[in-house]
Protein backbone atom coordinates (compact mmCIF):
# COMPACT_ATOMS: atom_id res chain seq x y z
CA UNK A 1 0.00 0.00 0.00
CA UNK A 2 2.74 2.60 0.75
CA UNK A 3 4.34 1.90 -2.65
CA UNK A 4 1.01 2.48 -4.37
CA UNK A 5 0.52 5.78 -2.50
CA UNK A 6 3.97 7.02 -3.47
CA UNK A 7 3.31 6.03 -7.07
CA UNK A 8 0.09 8.05 -7.13
CA UNK A 9 1.85 11.00 -5.56
CA UNK A 10 4.65 10.85 -8.15
CA UNK A 11 2.14 10.68 -10.99
CA UNK A 12 0.25 13.68 -9.62
CA UNK A 13 3.49 15.66 -9.35
CA UNK A 14 4.60 14.75 -12.89
CA UNK A 15 1.17 15.54 -14.34
CA UNK A 16 1.05 18.88 -12.53
CA UNK A 17 4.57 19.80 -13.62
CA UNK A 18 3.87 19.22 -17.31
CA UNK A 19 0.48 20.93 -17.19
CA UNK A 20 2.02 23.93 -15.44
CA UNK A 21 4.95 24.07 -17.86
CA UNK A 22 2.65 24.05 -20.89
CA UNK A 23 0.35 26.61 -19.29
CA UNK A 24 3.27 28.97 -18.63
CA UNK A 25 4.21 28.74 -22.31
CA UNK A 26 0.60 29.56 -23.27
CA UNK A 27 0.68 32.52 -20.91
CA UNK A 28 3.93 33.73 -22.47
CA UNK A 29 2.25 33.69 -25.88
CA UNK A 30 -1.25 34.92 -25.05
CA UNK A 31 -1.24 36.17 -21.45
CA UNK A 32 0.59 39.47 -21.74
CA UNK A 33 -2.38 41.86 -21.78
CA UNK A 34 -4.81 42.97 -19.09
CA UNK A 35 -7.63 44.32 -21.24
CA UNK A 36 -10.81 42.26 -21.28
CA UNK A 37 -11.38 42.62 -25.03
CA UNK A 38 -8.13 41.08 -26.30
CA UNK A 39 -8.35 37.60 -27.81
CA UNK A 40 -5.59 36.29 -25.56
CA UNK A 41 -7.97 36.33 -22.59
CA UNK A 42 -10.21 33.73 -24.23
CA UNK A 43 -7.21 31.54 -25.08
CA UNK A 44 -5.74 31.72 -21.59
CA UNK A 45 -9.02 31.02 -19.80
CA UNK A 46 -9.92 28.14 -22.11
CA UNK A 47 -6.66 26.35 -21.36
CA UNK A 48 -6.88 27.24 -17.65
CA UNK A 49 -10.26 25.51 -17.36
CA UNK A 50 -9.12 22.63 -19.57
CA UNK A 51 -6.01 21.96 -17.46
CA UNK A 52 -8.01 22.26 -14.25
CA UNK A 53 -10.48 19.65 -15.53
CA UNK A 54 -7.62 17.36 -16.60
CA UNK A 55 -6.08 17.64 -13.14
CA UNK A 56 -9.38 16.83 -11.41
CA UNK A 57 -10.00 13.82 -13.66
CA UNK A 58 -6.54 12.25 -13.58
CA UNK A 59 -4.81 13.36 -10.38
CA UNK A 60 -5.36 11.09 -7.41
CA UNK A 61 -4.46 13.57 -4.67
CA UNK A 62 -4.45 17.26 -3.82
CA UNK A 63 -1.79 18.62 -1.45
CA UNK A 64 -3.97 21.05 0.46
CA UNK A 65 -1.53 21.64 3.32
CA UNK A 66 1.15 23.01 1.00
CA UNK A 67 -0.99 25.97 -0.07
CA UNK A 68 -3.61 26.37 2.67
CA UNK A 69 -3.15 30.08 3.55
CA UNK A 70 -2.72 31.09 -0.10
CA UNK A 71 -5.81 29.08 -1.08
CA UNK A 72 -7.81 30.72 1.70
CA UNK A 73 -6.78 34.20 0.57
CA UNK A 74 -7.60 33.40 -3.05
CA UNK A 75 -10.88 31.73 -2.09
CA UNK A 76 -12.00 34.73 -0.05
CA UNK A 77 -11.05 37.01 -2.94
CA UNK A 78 -13.21 34.98 -5.32
CA UNK A 79 -16.07 35.11 -2.81
CA UNK A 80 -15.82 38.91 -2.43
CA UNK A 81 -15.86 39.43 -6.21
CA UNK A 82 -18.78 36.99 -6.64
CA UNK A 83 -20.83 38.70 -3.93
CA UNK A 84 -20.58 41.97 -5.86
CA UNK A 85 -22.71 40.33 -8.57
CA UNK A 86 -25.60 39.33 -6.29
CA UNK A 87 -28.68 41.50 -7.07
CA UNK A 88 -29.73 43.72 -4.16
CA UNK A 89 -33.21 45.13 -3.44
CA UNK A 90 -33.69 48.83 -4.32
CA UNK A 91 -33.85 49.91 -0.67
CA UNK A 92 -30.35 48.54 -0.04
CA UNK A 93 -28.77 49.41 -3.41
CA UNK A 94 -29.87 53.06 -3.37
CA UNK A 95 -28.43 53.46 0.14
CA UNK A 96 -24.95 52.48 -1.04
CA UNK A 97 -22.51 55.39 -1.42
CA UNK A 98 -21.78 56.70 -4.92
CA UNK A 99 -25.01 55.46 -6.54
CA UNK A 100 -26.83 58.80 -6.63
CA UNK A 101 -26.39 59.40 -10.37
CA UNK A 102 -27.72 55.98 -11.33
CA UNK A 103 -30.57 56.31 -8.84
CA UNK A 104 -31.63 59.65 -10.35
CA UNK A 105 -31.45 58.15 -13.86
CA UNK A 106 -34.25 55.72 -13.01
CA UNK A 107 -36.28 58.49 -11.36
CA UNK A 108 -35.95 60.81 -14.37
CA UNK A 109 -37.00 58.07 -16.79
CA UNK A 110 -40.05 57.30 -14.68
CA UNK A 111 -39.05 53.69 -14.09
CA UNK A 112 -39.13 51.88 -10.76
CA UNK A 113 -35.77 51.21 -9.16
CA UNK A 114 -34.65 47.72 -10.26
CA UNK A 115 -32.74 45.13 -8.29
CA UNK A 116 -29.06 45.72 -9.02
CA UNK A 117 -25.77 44.15 -7.93
CA UNK A 118 -23.28 46.08 -5.83
CA UNK A 119 -21.00 46.55 -8.85
CA UNK A 120 -21.96 49.51 -11.00
CA UNK A 121 -20.49 47.64 -14.02
CA UNK A 122 -21.53 43.98 -13.63
CA UNK A 123 -19.97 42.92 -16.95
CA UNK A 124 -16.57 44.25 -15.82
CA UNK A 125 -16.90 42.41 -12.51
CA UNK A 126 -17.85 39.19 -14.32
CA UNK A 127 -14.63 39.56 -16.31
CA UNK A 128 -12.66 40.15 -13.09
CA UNK A 129 -14.18 37.00 -11.61
CA UNK A 130 -13.37 34.99 -14.73
CA UNK A 131 -9.75 36.16 -14.69
CA UNK A 132 -9.19 34.50 -11.31
CA UNK A 133 -9.21 31.05 -12.90
CA UNK A 134 -5.57 31.70 -13.86
CA UNK A 135 -4.21 31.95 -10.28
CA UNK A 136 -6.51 29.10 -9.25
CA UNK A 137 -5.12 26.60 -11.76
CA UNK A 138 -1.53 27.74 -11.18
CA UNK A 139 -1.98 27.38 -7.41
CA UNK A 140 -3.52 23.91 -7.71
CA UNK A 141 -0.77 22.66 -10.03
CA UNK A 142 2.07 24.28 -8.06
CA UNK A 143 0.87 22.68 -4.84
CA UNK A 144 1.58 19.19 -6.18
CA UNK A 145 5.20 19.83 -7.16
CA UNK A 146 8.21 18.52 -5.29
CA UNK A 147 10.93 20.90 -4.16
CA UNK A 148 13.15 19.96 -7.09
CA UNK A 149 10.28 20.48 -9.51
CA UNK A 150 9.81 23.95 -8.07
CA UNK A 151 13.42 24.67 -9.02
CA UNK A 152 12.72 23.32 -12.50
CA UNK A 153 9.80 25.73 -12.78
CA UNK A 154 12.22 28.53 -11.87
CA UNK A 155 14.44 27.41 -14.76
CA UNK A 156 11.45 27.50 -17.12
CA UNK A 157 10.52 31.00 -15.96
CA UNK A 158 14.09 32.16 -16.53
CA UNK A 159 13.98 30.75 -20.07
CA UNK A 160 10.68 32.54 -20.72
CA UNK A 161 12.15 35.84 -19.48
CA UNK A 162 15.13 35.35 -21.79
CA UNK A 163 12.79 34.61 -24.72
CA UNK A 164 10.82 37.77 -23.93
CA UNK A 165 14.03 39.80 -23.92
CA UNK A 166 15.06 38.37 -27.30
CA UNK A 167 11.66 39.36 -28.65
CA UNK A 168 12.18 42.85 -27.23
CA UNK A 169 15.49 43.04 -29.10
CA UNK A 170 13.63 42.37 -32.34
CA UNK A 171 11.22 45.18 -31.51
CA UNK A 172 14.16 47.41 -30.63
CA UNK A 173 15.72 46.73 -34.04
CA UNK A 174 12.54 47.89 -35.77
CA UNK A 175 11.44 44.46 -36.94
CA UNK A 176 7.72 44.15 -37.64
CA UNK A 177 5.88 42.39 -34.84
CA UNK A 178 2.18 41.86 -34.30
CA UNK A 179 0.93 39.53 -31.59
CA UNK A 180 -2.79 38.91 -32.28
CA UNK A 181 -3.38 37.93 -28.65
CA UNK A 182 -2.40 41.26 -27.05
CA UNK A 183 -3.00 44.95 -27.74
CA UNK A 184 0.56 45.63 -28.86
CA UNK A 185 1.48 49.20 -29.83
CA UNK A 186 3.88 49.41 -32.77
CA UNK A 187 7.19 50.94 -31.78
CA UNK A 188 6.86 49.84 -28.16
CA UNK A 189 9.59 47.68 -26.63
CA UNK A 190 7.54 45.42 -24.39
CA UNK A 191 8.44 41.87 -25.44
CA UNK A 192 5.50 39.52 -25.06
CA UNK A 193 3.53 42.09 -23.02
CA UNK A 194 1.23 44.92 -24.07
CA UNK A 195 2.57 47.23 -21.36
CA UNK A 196 6.28 48.08 -21.00
CA UNK A 197 5.98 48.45 -17.21
CA UNK A 198 4.58 44.94 -16.92
CA UNK A 199 7.36 43.69 -19.18
CA UNK A 200 9.95 45.47 -17.03
CA UNK A 201 8.63 43.66 -13.94
CA UNK A 202 8.85 40.38 -15.88
CA UNK A 203 12.50 41.06 -16.75
CA UNK A 204 13.23 42.17 -13.17
CA UNK A 205 12.03 38.75 -12.04
CA UNK A 206 14.60 37.36 -14.44
CA UNK A 207 17.28 39.43 -12.67
CA UNK A 208 16.18 37.78 -9.42
CA UNK A 209 15.86 34.21 -10.70
CA UNK A 210 19.13 34.18 -12.68
CA UNK A 211 21.53 34.13 -9.69
CA UNK A 212 19.25 31.72 -7.80
CA UNK A 213 19.34 29.35 -10.77
CA UNK A 214 23.05 29.84 -11.42
CA UNK A 215 24.13 29.07 -7.87
CA UNK A 216 21.53 26.42 -7.03
CA UNK A 217 22.60 23.08 -5.64
CA UNK A 218 25.25 21.76 -3.34
CA UNK A 219 27.37 20.63 -6.26
CA UNK A 220 28.02 23.74 -8.29
CA UNK A 221 27.97 23.70 -12.09
CA UNK A 222 30.33 26.49 -13.06
CA UNK A 223 28.81 27.07 -16.49
CA UNK A 224 25.45 27.89 -14.90
CA UNK A 225 27.05 30.48 -12.66
CA UNK A 226 28.79 32.09 -15.63
CA UNK A 227 25.57 32.15 -17.68
CA UNK A 228 23.61 33.62 -14.75
CA UNK A 229 26.10 36.46 -14.23
CA UNK A 230 26.15 37.15 -17.98
CA UNK A 231 22.35 37.40 -18.08
CA UNK A 232 22.19 40.15 -15.46
CA UNK A 233 23.64 43.01 -17.56
CA UNK A 234 21.64 41.79 -20.56
CA UNK A 235 18.38 41.93 -18.60
CA UNK A 236 19.22 45.37 -17.20
CA UNK A 237 20.01 46.63 -20.68
CA UNK A 238 16.63 45.41 -21.94
CA UNK A 239 14.89 47.26 -19.08
CA UNK A 240 16.73 50.43 -20.05
CA UNK A 241 15.61 50.04 -23.66
CA UNK A 242 12.01 49.31 -22.65
CA UNK A 243 11.60 52.78 -21.17
CA UNK A 244 10.04 51.85 -17.83
CA UNK A 245 11.06 54.21 -15.05
CA UNK A 246 9.73 51.85 -12.39
CA UNK A 247 11.58 49.03 -14.12
CA UNK A 248 14.92 50.71 -13.40
CA UNK A 249 14.25 50.52 -9.67
CA UNK A 250 12.82 47.01 -9.83
CA UNK A 251 15.71 45.69 -11.92
CA UNK A 252 18.33 47.15 -9.57
CA UNK A 253 16.50 45.83 -6.51
CA UNK A 254 16.03 42.37 -8.03
CA UNK A 255 19.69 42.13 -9.06
CA UNK A 256 20.94 43.22 -5.65
CA UNK A 257 18.68 40.92 -3.65
CA UNK A 258 19.29 37.97 -6.00
CA UNK A 259 23.05 38.28 -5.56
CA UNK A 260 22.58 38.75 -1.82
CA UNK A 261 20.61 35.52 -1.52
CA UNK A 262 23.39 33.52 -3.21
CA UNK A 263 26.34 35.38 -1.69
CA UNK A 264 27.68 32.34 0.16
CA UNK A 265 27.52 30.02 -2.84
CA UNK A 266 28.96 32.71 -5.07
CA UNK A 267 31.80 33.43 -2.68
CA UNK A 268 32.53 29.72 -2.33
CA UNK A 269 32.66 29.42 -6.12
CA UNK A 270 34.96 32.43 -6.41
CA UNK A 271 37.29 31.06 -3.73
CA UNK A 272 37.56 27.76 -5.60
CA UNK A 273 39.03 29.61 -8.59
CA UNK A 274 42.54 31.05 -8.85
CA UNK A 275 42.57 34.41 -7.12
CA UNK A 276 43.20 36.39 -10.27
CA UNK A 277 40.23 34.70 -12.01
CA UNK A 278 37.89 35.63 -9.17
CA UNK A 279 38.94 39.27 -9.11
CA UNK A 280 38.77 39.41 -12.91
CA UNK A 281 35.25 37.97 -12.91
CA UNK A 282 34.01 40.48 -10.33
CA UNK A 283 35.70 43.36 -12.13
CA UNK A 284 34.33 42.27 -15.49
CA UNK A 285 30.80 42.09 -14.09
CA UNK A 286 31.04 45.59 -12.61
CA UNK A 287 32.53 47.00 -15.81
CA UNK A 288 29.89 45.35 -17.99
CA UNK A 289 27.05 46.66 -15.82
CA UNK A 290 28.47 50.18 -15.74
CA UNK A 291 29.43 50.06 -19.41
CA UNK A 292 26.03 48.95 -20.66
CA UNK A 293 24.27 51.68 -18.71
CA UNK A 294 26.76 54.36 -19.79
CA UNK A 295 26.77 53.29 -23.43
CA UNK A 296 22.99 53.08 -23.60
CA UNK A 297 22.62 56.53 -22.09
CA UNK A 298 25.32 58.04 -24.33
CA UNK A 299 23.80 56.61 -27.51
CA UNK A 300 20.31 57.70 -26.57
CA UNK A 301 19.08 54.13 -26.12
CA UNK A 302 18.31 54.28 -22.40
CA UNK A 303 14.71 55.35 -22.80
CA UNK A 304 13.96 54.66 -19.15
CA UNK A 305 16.68 57.07 -18.00
CA UNK A 306 15.50 59.70 -20.46
CA UNK A 307 11.97 59.46 -19.09
CA UNK A 308 13.19 59.46 -15.50
CA UNK A 309 15.08 62.70 -16.10
CA UNK A 310 12.20 64.32 -17.96
CA UNK A 311 11.04 67.20 -15.78
CA UNK A 312 7.61 67.19 -17.42
CA UNK A 313 6.96 63.60 -16.35
CA UNK A 314 5.39 64.79 -13.11
CA UNK A 315 2.72 66.60 -15.12
CA UNK A 316 1.50 63.56 -17.05
CA UNK A 317 -2.09 62.38 -17.02
CA UNK A 318 -1.59 59.86 -14.23
CA UNK A 319 -0.38 62.37 -11.65
CA UNK A 320 -3.01 64.96 -12.62
CA UNK A 321 -5.83 62.42 -12.44
CA UNK A 322 -4.76 60.86 -9.14
CA UNK A 323 -6.56 63.37 -6.85
CA UNK A 324 -9.84 62.61 -8.63
CA UNK A 325 -9.19 58.88 -8.22
CA UNK A 326 -8.82 59.41 -4.46
CA UNK A 327 -12.07 61.42 -4.45
CA UNK A 328 -13.80 58.49 -6.16
CA UNK A 329 -12.35 56.07 -3.60
CA UNK A 330 -13.95 57.97 -0.73
CA UNK A 331 -17.16 58.53 -2.68
CA UNK A 332 -17.74 54.76 -3.00
CA UNK A 333 -16.22 53.67 0.31
CA UNK A 334 -16.90 51.42 2.24
CA UNK A 335 -19.00 49.40 -0.25
CA UNK A 336 -16.71 49.86 -3.25
CA UNK A 337 -17.65 50.39 -6.88
CA UNK A 338 -17.14 46.83 -8.12
CA UNK A 339 -14.00 45.05 -9.28
CA UNK A 340 -13.06 45.98 -12.82
CA UNK A 341 -15.39 48.99 -12.86
CA UNK A 342 -12.74 51.71 -12.79
CA UNK A 343 -13.38 52.93 -16.35
CA UNK A 344 -17.04 53.99 -15.85
CA UNK A 345 -16.31 55.14 -12.30
CA UNK A 346 -13.60 57.50 -13.47
CA UNK A 347 -15.62 58.81 -16.42
CA UNK A 348 -18.55 59.62 -14.12
CA UNK A 349 -16.38 62.04 -12.14
CA UNK A 350 -13.80 62.96 -14.79
CA UNK A 351 -13.18 66.74 -14.76
CA UNK A 352 -13.44 68.74 -17.97
CA UNK A 353 -9.82 69.89 -17.75
CA UNK A 354 -8.63 66.28 -18.15
CA UNK A 355 -10.81 65.39 -21.11
CA UNK A 356 -8.62 64.19 -23.98
CA UNK A 357 -8.24 61.40 -26.52
CA UNK A 358 -5.88 59.43 -24.27
CA UNK A 359 -7.55 56.43 -22.64
CA UNK A 360 -7.28 56.31 -18.85
CA UNK A 361 -8.33 52.73 -18.09
CA UNK A 362 -6.90 52.22 -14.60
CA UNK A 363 -5.85 54.22 -11.56
CA UNK A 364 -2.18 53.32 -12.20
CA UNK A 365 -1.94 52.52 -8.51
CA UNK A 366 -3.40 49.09 -7.93
CA UNK A 367 -3.32 49.47 -4.16
CA UNK A 368 -5.69 52.42 -4.47
CA UNK A 369 -7.77 50.79 -7.20
CA UNK A 370 -8.34 47.60 -5.18
CA UNK A 371 -9.74 49.69 -2.32
CA UNK A 372 -11.80 51.74 -4.80
CA UNK A 373 -13.19 48.55 -6.37
CA UNK A 374 -13.65 46.48 -3.24
CA UNK A 375 -14.14 49.09 -0.54
CA UNK A 376 -13.52 47.91 3.00
CA UNK A 377 -13.44 44.27 1.85
CA UNK A 378 -10.70 45.08 -0.67
CA UNK A 379 -8.68 46.88 2.00
CA UNK A 380 -9.09 43.89 4.34
CA UNK A 381 -7.80 41.53 1.64
CA UNK A 382 -4.71 43.69 1.13
CA UNK A 383 -4.03 43.79 4.87
CA UNK A 384 -4.50 40.02 5.17
CA UNK A 385 -2.06 39.47 2.32
CA UNK A 386 0.54 41.72 3.96
CA UNK A 387 0.17 39.93 7.30
CA UNK A 388 0.63 36.54 5.61
CA UNK A 389 3.67 37.85 3.73
CA UNK A 390 5.36 39.11 6.90
CA UNK A 391 4.79 35.92 8.88
CA UNK A 392 5.83 33.70 5.96
CA UNK A 393 9.09 35.61 5.52
CA UNK A 394 9.83 35.26 9.23
CA UNK A 395 9.28 31.48 9.05
CA UNK A 396 11.23 31.08 5.81
CA UNK A 397 14.16 32.95 7.31
CA UNK A 398 14.51 30.20 9.93
CA UNK A 399 14.30 27.26 7.48
CA UNK A 400 17.20 25.32 5.97
CA UNK A 401 19.46 26.76 3.26
CA UNK A 402 18.16 25.44 -0.06
CA UNK A 403 14.50 25.71 0.94
CA UNK A 404 15.04 29.14 2.44
CA UNK A 405 16.75 30.42 -0.71
CA UNK A 406 13.79 29.58 -2.94
CA UNK A 407 11.32 30.82 -0.32
CA UNK A 408 13.09 34.14 0.15
CA UNK A 409 13.37 34.44 -3.62
CA UNK A 410 9.59 34.05 -3.74
CA UNK A 411 9.23 36.74 -1.08
CA UNK A 412 11.34 39.17 -3.12
CA UNK A 413 9.33 38.34 -6.26
CA UNK A 414 6.08 39.14 -4.44
CA UNK A 415 7.64 42.34 -3.08
CA UNK A 416 8.67 43.39 -6.59
CA UNK A 417 5.07 42.91 -7.78
CA UNK A 418 3.80 44.94 -4.83
CA UNK A 419 6.20 47.78 -5.63
CA UNK A 420 5.33 47.63 -9.33
CA UNK A 421 1.66 47.97 -8.39
CA UNK A 422 2.23 51.41 -6.86
CA UNK A 423 2.56 53.19 -10.25
CA UNK A 424 0.77 50.58 -12.38
CA UNK A 425 -1.46 47.47 -12.47
CA UNK A 426 0.71 44.45 -13.46
CA UNK A 427 -1.20 41.91 -11.35
CA UNK A 428 -4.18 42.23 -13.72
CA UNK A 429 -2.14 40.56 -16.48
CA UNK A 430 -2.50 36.73 -16.64
CA UNK A 431 1.25 36.08 -16.97
CA UNK A 432 1.99 38.23 -13.93
CA UNK A 433 -0.89 36.63 -12.00
CA UNK A 434 0.70 33.24 -12.59
CA UNK A 435 4.18 34.35 -11.55
CA UNK A 436 2.91 35.99 -8.35
CA UNK A 437 1.06 32.78 -7.48
CA UNK A 438 4.17 30.66 -8.10
CA UNK A 439 6.28 33.05 -6.02
CA UNK A 440 3.73 32.83 -3.19
CA UNK A 441 3.96 29.02 -3.28
CA UNK A 442 7.76 29.25 -3.14
CA UNK A 443 7.52 31.51 -0.12
CA UNK A 444 5.03 29.33 1.68
CA UNK A 445 7.12 26.22 1.00
CA UNK A 446 9.83 27.67 3.23
CA UNK A 447 7.44 27.96 6.16
CA UNK A 448 5.99 24.43 6.00
CA UNK A 449 6.22 22.05 8.90
CA UNK A 450 8.99 19.48 8.77
CA UNK A 451 6.53 16.64 7.99
CA UNK A 452 4.99 18.43 5.00
CA UNK A 453 8.41 19.63 3.86
CA UNK A 454 9.77 16.09 3.74
CA UNK A 455 6.79 14.98 1.65
CA UNK A 456 7.47 17.78 -0.88
CA UNK A 457 11.08 16.80 -1.56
Amino acid sequence: MPTRTVSRSDFSARLSFWLLSIFLLILWIAGGASRADVSGQAVVRFFAWAFLIVFVLFSSRFEWLRIRPIAILLGVTILVVALQLVPLPPAIWTALPGRELLTRAAEVSGQPQPWRPLSISPSATVNALGSLVVPVVVLVLSAQLTHEQQWQVASILLALVLAGCLLALLQFSGAHFDNPFINYHRGSISGNFANRNHFALFVAWGCLIAPLWGFHGDRQERWKAIVALALLPFFLLVILAAGSRAGLVLGALATGTGLLLVRRSAWREIRSMPRWVGFAAIGALVLVLAGTVTLSFTLGRAIALDRALDLQAVADLRSRAFPYVIDALWRYFPAGSGFGAFDPVYRIGEPDLLLQHQYFNHAHDDWVEVVLDGGAAGAALLIAGLVWLIFSVMKAWRSDGRRARLALGGAVAVLLAMLASVPDYPARTPMVMAMITIAAVWLHSGSLSSVVARRSK
